[in-house]
């Protein structure tokens, strides 16, 4: 049989245990908030006491009005929260991970001041304790305090949490800081003022405690990762500023006060400061790389070692100050335009950089406003006090007047001139074209008179070696002269022996040969003169060669005639003229085979004068004839006036 009062008992165990979170819900309002949850509550009415309702323009309770309640529910055990009177949601923990940051929007709150756009800081323990947060003044909107790395027991109900990146600042990197929130940037600035104890803006409530202003900030920020509330502040990252070596960088700062100028009254162009203060700063910044804000400061790099610069069109240097330099075009006295080519080599101290860049603004300006229209307007002016030709030729002169002209120039601009070139220089085509005619016709002159002095020296060197070469020519024909004259002695001696046989010859043919010997010597003589002075000079001594050749032979023709003469007037005083006459006649007649005799003689006579005589004659003188041809000597062909001097 059932034992009813056994199961009046079990029955109601059983349903407790199977329905117990149910049963201790609904009759003793227990919430059981897990380890990775949070309890956010929400109270739907107030049984007891006077504050029932939220104040107007808020949202969370803190003092057990109906709604959101400001007091969150941790992990763990509780009870008396009955559902018909709280409604408890579970919720995550807000988790920041690594190299993240948490940005926080509160929901409710005090409003923000006019003027600001973050609502500042207030102690809540990270956001964790929400009536913390209300009652110690926290702000509606969204809040300069953010959360790190970690888990966090938040009321989603008042925060809400933005997840953002950490700022990383890269190596060679300037962070360039703009504040969104602040007090007004000074009149007349165009950066805040400087100031301390933000942690680089990490702490951005210290910032603004400190007088921040909001907008750009003198600070800049290094390479480095850092948390940053990015609705309090803005970064731009830009590289650093490098200062080459062989180079200064002169600073000008666009911020801080108007400081006192330190270059004293001699310096009239511009105010040089010290670091820190708004202008030229008096010391510049040398060799390396510096975390610069480019936007408060300008770094003008100013070269300190020698600099070139080109007035050229096919040539620039790597600094690119002379791209807009061409060659100079110049006009010259004499109304010809030409083109040359200037290098000038400049040097600007370190410490007068600061002077250069407070005077012209950049090394740019420099080239353009001083040395520009320096060099350009010198040799413009240098040309027109002179020629092309002279130009030319005084190059070095008129470079050296130009060195020491632009030197006292530059020294008025804090400027060192080392030195002053001039390069190619273009004279006019046609100009140039006479020029080289002019030079050519000039170096031929010098080749003809070189080439003429040398045959001067070869004439001289073939003279001398003629005369040598002659001496023998000259012992010979003196030992001709003397054999001849020897001969012509014996001859005559012989003559003067024979002649009381037949001297009208002998005297004469003595005569003959002395006056032959005479003309030889003399022929031989002037034909040893003529050869010396034929190798004088070459057409010169032809012609004399041939002049002294005629007139030996005129003085041997002469000499001969002469002999002749005598010889005839010896034979006429030794035959008489009657005898004398006959003989040559008679001798001319056989010479000359005259025929005085007719070849037939025929008459009518008997005897000897008979036909018969006369045939016989005939033949005879035929046959004499014949004999007479054979016995004839063949008359020889008369020598040529060369031979006659051989």
């Amino acid at each position: 049989m059932i034992n009813f009062t056994l199961l009046a008992w079990v029955i109601p165990v059983v349903i407790c245990i199977v329905l117990y979170k149910f049963v201790l819900r609904v009759f003793f309002g227990m919430v059981i908030v897990p380890e990775d949850k949070i309890g956010l509550v929400t109270k739907k009415f107030v049984i007891f006491g006077t504050d029932k309702a939220l104040p107007d323009s808020r949202i969370i309770a803190t003092k057990g009005e109906a709604g959101f309640q400001a007091q969150t529910l941790a992990p763990g055990l509780y009870w008396g929260m009955w559902f018909w009177q709280y409604t408890v949601d579970m919720a995550a923990f807000i988790i920041i991970p690594e190299g993240k940051v948490g940005l926080v929007l509160s929901k409710d709150g005090h409003e923000i001041p006019t003027g600001h756009i973050l609502a500042r800081k207030v102690e809540s323990d990270n956001f964790q304790d929400a009536k913390a947060f209300l009652d110690n003044g926290g702000q509606k909107g969204r809040q300069t305090a953010f959360i790190t790395t970690g888990s966090y027991r938040i009321n989603t109900h008042l925060f809400e949490i933005v997840i953002t990146e950490q700022v990383k600042i890269f190596e060679n990197m300037v962070g360039i800081v703009t504040a969104l929130d602040g007090e007004p940037i000074p009149i007349g600035q165009i950066a805040g003022k400087f100031v301390d104890g933000h942690n680089n803006f990490q702490d951005f409530d210290g910032f603004l405690s400190n007088g921040g202003n909001r907008g750009l900030q003198p600070q800049v920020m290094l390479a480095g990762s850092y948390y940053l509330n990015t609705w309090a502040v803005q970064i731009e990252q830009t590289p650093m500023t490098d200062v080459p070596i062989g180079y200064v960088g002169v600073v000008i700062s666009y911020i801080g006060e108007d400081g006192k100028d330190v270059t004293g009254d001699t310096f009239k162009h511009g105010n040089i400061v010290s670091k820190g203060q708004r202008g030229v700063w008096f010391e510049p910044l040398g060799p390396g790389k510096y975390a610069l804000n480019k936007y408060t400061t300008k770094l003008e790099a100013v070269p300190t070692t020698n600099l070139v610069l080109n007035w050229a069109n096919a040539r620039s240097e790597s600094h690119d100050l002379d791209k807009n330099l061409s060659t100079i075009t110049v006009r010259s006295k004499d109304g010809f335009p030409f083109n040359l080519d200037v290098a000038q080599i400049i040097h600007v101290p370190a410490n007068e950089a600061p002077k250069v860049i407070a005077r012209f603004g950049s090394m740019n300006n420099l080239v353009s406003q001083v040395l520009e229209p320096t060099i350009g307007n010198y040799f413009r002016n240098s040309a027109q006090d002179s020629d092309v030709i002279s130009f030319l030729s005084t190059r070095k002169e008129r470079q050296d007047s130009a060195k020491n002209h632009i030197r006292a120039v530059l020294d008025e601009y804090n400027v060192n001139a080392v030195d002053t070139l001039i390069g190619d220089i273009v004279p006019p085509e046609s100009l140039m074209k006479t020029l080289t005619d002019r030079k050519i016709a000039e170096e031929e002159q010098k080749t003809y008179q070189t080439q003429r002095m040398a045959q001067e020296q070869r004439q001289g060197v073939e003279k001398e070696t003629a005369i040598a070469d002659m001496q023998k020519e000259i012992v010979r024909a003196s030992q001709s002269v003397e054999i001849a004259q020897r001969t012509a002695d014996a001859a005559v001696k012989k003559a003067e022996g024979d002649a009381t046989s037949l001297k009208l010859n002998v005297n004469a043919e003595a005569e003959a040969t002395k006056m032959r010997a005479n003309a030889e010597a003399e022929a031989t003589k002037a034909r040893a003169g003529a050869q010396a002075e034929a190798t004088k000079l070459n057409a010169s001594a032809e012609a004399e060669r041939i002049s002294k050749t005629g007139n030996a032979e005129a003085e041997k023709i002469m000499a001969i005639g002469k002999s002749t003469a005598e010889a005839y007037q010896l034979q006429v005083a030794a035959m008489g003229g009657d005898n004398f006459t006959k003989y040559k006649i008679t001798e001319e007649i056989g010479r000359g085979n005259i025929k005085v005799i007719p070849d037939v003689l025929i008459s009518g006579s008997s005897g000897a004068d008979s036909p018969i005589s006369g045939l016989l004659g005939m033949k005879m003188m035929e046959m004499m004839d014949t004999n007479a041809l054979k016995a004839v000597p063949t008359k020889p062909d008369r020598p040529k006036r060369g031979d006659d001097l051989k």
